[in-house]
């Protein structure tokens, strides 16, 4: 997960931190349902319970206050490579909620440890006792589409879904933060299981990013083994950036995203931007990754992007050109 920022925590701290039955969904068999767009056999207390309408922010400040309950929610979903997310762009919830799918759809998320990308369980997930059960219907594959996009390696969608919430387990990380382990990639999240899809915003707009991580260096190309990431900046920033684009004081930010990642690169390396020459090496529509090589290494990589996300925060339908990953490479 990478597109904002993101806490690392030693791969050997989590094992030690984490119990083990937090690592993979627990799955027990139960009979197929025999309705066909439901994948459960909901028992009585299930089918009548009425979710909470909650809020994605209130689950990230206080999941133990709502582990295993049925909340209804609104916000943002990631998918790709070690990445299921669900967010809310408004606090900083984003890395904190892993979601899966319920009855026997799968994300199919490739991630440590243990777990395959195949898109079908052979029983309906059971986690914590609970088995939950998936509305198969347009709004679930509408949503299933949106995160599986073709023409990208990863995506974000906007929906509204109600699922069964897990906190996982309350525990100190090693740089003294509390968070909320157990499920995910190494453990690194809470748990929201999706029962159904209530309603899911289209992907429709060309001008937007629609993808849920940015570009890396290729390090094959350059020959070298090393990068790092020299960007740590927060959804707030971009935030920051839209406000100042629609205030008029960098309304530049709408049309010139070159000027956008030579002006980031000077403030990090106190140059004058106009002596940064930068190449462009991948450019879509909405996201465009610059190069820039000085007379010696190291290399510099920028990402910037017009994020889907933004457009939730911007006084009209322009979204600004904000810098996604900046990179140092073969230093």
């Amino acid at each position: 997960m990478n597109l904002l920022k993101v806490y690392l925590i030693p791969v050997v701290l989590l094992v030690a931190l984490i119990p083990p039955a937090y690592y993979l969904l627990a799955t027990r068999p139960r009979e197929q349902s025999s309705k066909p767009r439901v994948e459960s056999n909901q028992n009585s207390t299930q089918s009548t319970e009425i979710p909470e309408e909650i809020t994605i922010c209130q689950l990230s400040q206080d999941p133990g206050k709502y582990n295993r309950k049925l909340v209804k929610v609104s916000g943002f979903l990631s998918h790709g490579f070690e990445e299921s997310g669900l967010f809310d762009s408004t606090c900083d919830s984003r890395y904190s909620i892993w979601f899966e799918y319920g009855g026997s759809e799968t994300t199919g998320t490739m991630y440590c440890c243990g777990v395959t990308a195949e898109r079908k369980r052979p029983q309906p997930i059971v986690v914590e006792g609970f088995e939950i059960p998936l509305v198969v219907d347009d709004n679930f594959r509408n949503l299933d589409k949106g995160l599986n996009e073709p023409t990208r390696s990863d995506s974000i969608v906007h929906a509204t879904v109600i699922g069964r919430f897990f906190s996982g387990e309350k525990t100190t990380v090693a740089d003294g933060r509390t968070a909320w382990l157990g499920y995910g990639h190494l453990g690194c999240c809470s748990l929201m299981v999706i029962q159904q899809v209530v309603q899911v915003d289209a992907q429709d707009r060309k001008d937007l990013d629609y993808g849920a991580t940015a570009d890396h260096p290729d390090l094959d190309k350059y020959g070298c083994s090393n990068s790092t990431t020299l960007l740590d900046d927060t959804f707030q920033d971009h935030r920051k950036a839209q406000f100042q684009a629609d205030n008029g004081e960098r309304s530049w930010a709408f049309d010139d995203p070159q000027r956008v990642a030579a002006e980031l690169l000077a403030n990090h390396l106190q140059l004058d931007p106009s002596s940064i020459k930068l190449r462009v090496i991948r450019r879509e529509t909405a996201r465009v990754v610059y190069e820039w090589k000085p007379s010696k290494n190291p290399i510099y990589m920028v990402v910037v992007s017009r994020p889907y996300e933004l457009s939730f925060h911007s006084k009209t339908e322009k979204v600004a050109w904000v810098p996604i990953a900046m990179y140092k490479a073969c230093e």
